[in-house]
């Protein structure tokens, strides 16, 4: 008779994301067979079999990381945390060839040198390669093979080995070195929250570089976001090369083909970032999915009779910018009262004087944040004609 194969043990991640999107992100993970799923403040964790890190580094368009646990318990001091990160078998994580580095993050920790801390945990590292095979890896902080993390409490302290190398909103469509305005994955939760689908159509009417229209075409494709990259578990020695090529072709096997009509519109009122986004989406290979034009959205159009308008407007915080921007929200009410009813816009912004200033009814208004600034996700159901006082 033959025996019936062990499962695979369940082990413990941590994916970080931006806060505000930890319940879209624990739906996400669901979705991609994640069990004991535990959103928390700033990400979620997870359990599955070791090759769930393939699936949700490829797969997920919310998470920034996927961290894998591979050891802890309480500390109290330097020396516990040496201990700690001591006692963990490294030679089975990655080789002693590789280079990494170690981030420490820290919540009420006692200790009061996080710079301190991540000596200690790179000495332990070392330490015990030493002691084991007899070999010191090298410390390398600018493009790691490994990247060791250490998350601390009040009392207990979490190590982790990353699986994804560079955070996953680095898709690999991006050929210039400026950061954006706005993250891919935020993007991604962004469209998320507003509850959009594919057969819906879709205007980014401020797109700039095109980051939400390029999220919202990878959907539609039903394109992996980490199609087109590497990760950082193909440097650990659990990698399974051909399970993980496996994983890649099924994920081509469904990529769809570009509608006769696309759904998506994205417009700008500056020709640099109309033909910025047309790159990106080019680059994304997904460029047949979105319409792209140069429009004042003051004065465009609507794409369609219905649909979901998403937008990250400008939020300046100069005194000019901000008497600019208080002149410019009237007119974005008007223009979609008389162009836009029938449509739900979205804005996402850190401008909090927007919904009184636009003269729209506010049906939602979800705290988000866009790195460590607190912004909104204003949601306001258009219709013709004038509308109340604002909410």
């Amino acid at each position: 008779m033959t025996a019936t194969p062990s499962p695979a043990p369940v082990e413990r991640f941590f994916a970080p994301c931006p806060r505000g999107l930890e319940p879209v992100l624990a739906n996400e993970l669901r979705g991609l067979f994640a069990v004991e799923v535990d959103a928390t403040d700033g990400g979620v964790g997870f359990g599955g079999p070791r090759e769930l890190a393939y699936r949700v580094n490829l797969e997920s368009r919310i998470a920034s990381r996927v961290l894998l646990r591979v050891g802890g318990g309480p500390y109290r001091n330097e020396q516990a945390l040496y201990d700690l990160v001591r006692a963990i078998d490294w030679k089975e994580i990655f080789l002693p060839s590789r280079r990494f580095r170690v981030d420490v993050a820290a919540t009420r920790s006692p200790l009061t040198s996080l710079e301190f801390a991540t000596l200690r945990v790179k000495d332990a590292v070392c330490d015990r390669f030493r002691a084991d095979v007899n070999v010191r890896p090298s410390i390398d902080k600018r493009a790691p093979d490994v990247r060791v993390a250490a998350y601390l409490t009040e009392r207990d302290a979490t190590i982790y080995v990353d699986t994804s190398g560079e955070p996953l909103f680095k898709r690999g469509y991006r050929r210039d070195a400026d950061e954006a305005p706005l993250r891919e994955n935020l993007a991604a939760g962004l469209l998320a929250l507003s509850g959009w689908s594919a057969d819906v159509p879709l205007l980014d009417p401020m797109c700039g570089s095109g980051t939400i229209a390029v999220e919202a075409a990878l959907i539609a494709a039903g394109r992996a976001p980490g199609l087109n990259r590497s990760f950082g578990f193909q440097k650990l020695l659990w990698y399974d090369g051909p399970s993980w090529q496996r994983l890649k072709q099924a994920a081509r096997d469904r990529l769809l083909a570009a509608p006769h009509a696309p759904m998506i519109f994205a417009s700008d009122l500056a020709a640099g970032a109309v033909a910025k986004a047309r790159s990106n989406l080019r680059l994304a290979q997904i460029d047949g999915f979105v319409q792209v034009e140069q429009a004042d959205f003051l004065s465009r159009a609507a794409p369609a009779s219905h649909g979901v308008l998403l937008a990250n407007p400008p939020y300046g915080v100069r005194l000019d910018d901000q008497e600019r921007l208080a002149r410019f929200y009237p007119l974005l009410g008007d223009a979609l009262k008389q162009r836009f009813p029938g449509w739900t816009a979205f804005f996402f912004t850190g401008d909090l004087r927007l919904p009184k200033l636009i003269h729209l009814k506010v049906a939602r208004r979800l705290p988000l944040y866009n790195g460590a600034l607190a912004c909104r996700l204003f949601e306001f159901p258009i219709v013709a004609g004038r509308h109340g006082p604002p909410a």
